[in-house]
């Protein structure tokens, strides 16, 4: 059952938006101007969902998923960094978030150790046609396969654990991940704890209402 009401109506949601917008607003971009213009069309996004009091649509009852056994581990350890404010809001939204895959085939084994929520976008739960905003549950020593996004620019922000991408440098809590359209990224996790991140899309509104998401297969050597 899905009951739709507006974001006055539900303030932690409210609250959780403006945890968002005050993540894009105040993280460094390290002097590159890509970042930092994604960083402020993410903000103005948001800003205009806030502003016009977006449609909530709310599942009920929420979906779980075996990933989200690490959940409570990734939110106490989140508590203990520099978006404790952020991970305290999440916190009181968390028994309402729907966990989903986003690929009609699952990996052997990812199945057990991925899954994202959505938090705004095209589909909801706060409907925006111009950002998508979400969740990444990531259990510890999870390998997140090859994958790129047909012209969608995307951002994680790590809240939580430790990840890897492409093996190029260690993103703990407070880094910023940023990924061009088109660009091909594979993320590593940490043995010992499970990761969180947020993650912002922006691009087209076409490609956000029907991106679909294809891991990439690696190619063949000749022989």
């Amino acid at each position: 059952m899905t009951e739709t009401r507006r974001l006055s109506d539900h303030p932690d949601w409210a609250y959780l938006l403006r945890e968002f917008y005050e993540l894009y607003r105040f993280l460094p971009s390290g002097g590159s101007l890509p970042v930092r213009s994604h960083q402020r069309a993410v903000r103005e996004a948001v800003n205009r969902a806030i502003k016009a009091n977006a449609p909530l649509k709310v599942t009920s009852p929420p979906t779980a998923l075996p990933v989200t056994r690490h959940l409570r581990r990734a939110l106490d350890k989140g508590r203990q960094a520099q978006l404790a404010a952020l991970i305290r809001t999440l916190d009181a939204i968390a028994p309402e978030l729907h966990w989903q895959y986003g690929y009609e085939k699952v990996p052997k084994g990812l199945e057990r150790s991925y899954g994202y929520a959505e938090i705004a976008g095209p589909a909801g739960p706060v409907e925006t046609s111009d950002v998508i905003l979400g969740l990444v549950l990531f259990a510890p020593g999870c390998i997140y396969p090859v994958h790129a996004h047909d012209g969608i620019t995307e951002s994680y922000v790590c809240l939580s654990g430790a990840v890897s991408e492409n093996h190029h440098g260690v993103y703990a809590p407070g880094s910023l991940i940023f990924n061009p359209p088109g660009h091909l990224h594979r993320i590593t996790v940490s043995d010992r704890e499970p990761s969180l991140l947020a993650y912002a899309w922006m691009g087209p509104q076409d490609k956000l209402r029907d991106q679909k998401m294809v891991f990439s297969r690696p190619a063949r050597r000749k022989a």
